[in-house]
C-alpha cells in the first residue's frame, strides 16, 4: 500500500511549467536574435541611416518583448490565476455553509499535477464536511424527538394527576407512566454520554483477564424475570470457561444490549439462544432470537445512532444501544455481524481477539 501511494505521488507533476516550455522560450529568443542579426546585415547592405538602424531594432525588440510578456501572462493566468480564483470562490461558498461545492480537476488522472491533487483534496474535505453537517442535523433532530416524546408523556400524565376526582388505580397508572418516561429519558441521556465519551476516547478500555462465559451467564440471569413473564425459552450453548483479556465493564454493555434487544423483539413463547465458541485466536458469541427479523435495508442501518427499524417497539428503546455496541467492539478490536430473516428472527455474532499470554496467570 505504501509503495502504491509513493508511486502515485511520484507520478504527480510537481511543476505547472514543463521543461519543454523553457525550451520554447530559449528557441524563440534564439530565433529572434538571429532575425536581429539579419536586420543589422540588411541595414548595412542597404546603407540605411543611423536613425533608421537605431529605431528598427528598438521597435523589433519592443514587439518581441510585448509578445513574450503577453504569452507569459496568458500562461500564468491559465495555469495559476483562473484555477486559484475558482478554488477561492469555492472556499468562499464553503465558508458560508454551502457543502455542495465541487471544483473539477484540471487534468485527467494520468496527467495530474500538484494543483489537481490540491483540488481533489479540497473536494474530499468538502464532502466530509457535508457528511458531518448532515450527521449533526440528523443527530439534533433525533435527539429532539427522543427527548420530546418522554417529556410529553410526563407532562400529560402530570396534568392528569392534578385532577381531583381520580381513582387510586388511575393515580398509580399515571404515576407508572411518568416513572417509565423518566427512566427512558435517563437511559437516553446516559447512553448519549457513554457514546460521546467512547467516540472521543475519553473512556478507554482497561483490559484485564476474566472468564467471559461467567459474564454471559450473569448478564443472561438479569433478564430471567422478563423471559419467565413472556414465557420465552432461553437456551445456552457455551464452554465451561473461556478466558479473555478485555475491558469487562464495556463488554458487559455489549452483552446486555444484545440480550435486551433479543428480549424486546422476541414474542411470547419464542426462543433466545446464546452460543459461545473459542479457539487460540478468538472468542465468538452469537445471540439469536425468533423475533420479527429485519429487512435488508434495516440491517444496513441498525448500527446508526437513533435508528429503530421496528417502530412498534420505539417506546422500549432509543436507538443508541447497537451504536454503543459497535463502538465498544471497535475499541476492543472486535467485530459484529448480523444475519436476519423477516418473520423468523435475527442473529448477532460478536468476535473478539483472545490474548495469548494469559496462561499461568489464572489458577
Amino acid at each position: 500500500m505504501r509503495k502504491e501511494k509513493a508511486s502515485a505521488i511520484n507520478k504527480v507533476r510537481q511543476s505547472r511549467f514543463p521543461i519543454s516550455l523553457f525550451a520554447v522560450f530559449w528557441g524563440t529568443l534564439l530565433l529572434m536574435s538571429g532575425i536581429h542579426m539579419g536586420l543589422l546585415i540588411l541595414a548595412n547592405k542597404n546603407q540605411w541611416s543611423e536613425v533608421t538602424q537605431t529605431i528598427i531594432p528598438m521597435v523589433y525588440w519592443a514587439l518581441v518583448a510585448a509578445d513574450l510578456t503577453l504569452y507569459t501572462r496568458r500562461l500564468v493566468k491559465r495555469n495559476y490565476e483562473e484555477p486559484m480564483q475558482k478554488l477561492a470562490q469555492a472556499m468562499s461558498k464553503v465558508a458560508k455553509g454551502d457543502f455542495s461545492v465541487f471544483v473539477p480537476p484540471l487534468h485527467t488522472m494520468d496527467k495530474q499535477d500538484y494543483l489537481d491533487v490540491m483540488i481533489m483534496d479540497f473536494n474530499k474535505m468538502v464532502e466530509e464536511l457535508g457528511s458531518i453537517e448532515t450527521l449533526k442535523t440528523d443527530f439534533f433532530s433525533n435527539v429532539s424527538h427522543e427527548i420530546k416524546t418522554p417529556l410529553a408523556v410526563i407532562h400529560n400524565n402530570a396534568e392528569l394527576l392534578n385532577r381531583k376526582s381520580i381513582t387510586e388505580e388511575r393515580r398509580l397508572e399515571y404515576s407508572e407512566a411518568i416513572l417509565h418516561a423518566t427512566r427512558r429519558l435517563a437511559n437516553l441521556i446516559t447512553n448519549m454520554l457513554k457514546l460521546n465519551k467512547l467516540e472521543k476516547q475519553v473512556i478507554k478500555p482497561v483490559p484485564r483477564l476474566y472468564d467471559v462465559c461467567a459474564q454471559l451467564c450473569e448478564c443472561a440471569l438479569q433478564f430471567e424475570e422478563m423471559w419467565d413473564k413472556k414465557e420465552i425459552e432461553f437456551e445456552a450453548d457455551m464452554e465451561d470457561r473461556a478466558m479473555i483479556r478485555a475491558d469487562e465493564g464495556l463488554l458487559d454493555l455489549v452483552w446486555t444490549n444484545l440480550l435486551s434487544n433479543a428480549m424486546k423483539f422476541t414474542p411470547a413463547g419464542g426462543t433466545i439462544t446464546i452460543t459461545q465458541t473459542s479457539d487460540d485466536e478468538k472468542i465468538t458469541v452469537c445471540v439469536s432470537d425468533t423475533g420479527c427479523g429485519m429487512e435488508e435495508a434495516a440491517m444496513k442501518r441498525i448500527f446508526d445512532k437513533f435508528y429503530q427499524g421496528d417502530t412498534s417497539h420505539a417506546t422500549e428503546g432509543n436507538g443508541l444501544g447497537l451504536a454503543l455496541v459497535r463502538r465498544i467492539l471497535e475499541l476492543s478490536d472486535g467485530t459484529i455481524s448480523v444475519r436476519s430473516i423477516p418473520g423468523e428472527g435475527s442473529s448477532f455474532t460478536v468476535t473478539l481477539p483472545v490474548s495469548l499470554d494469559y496462561e499461568g496467570e489464572v489458577s
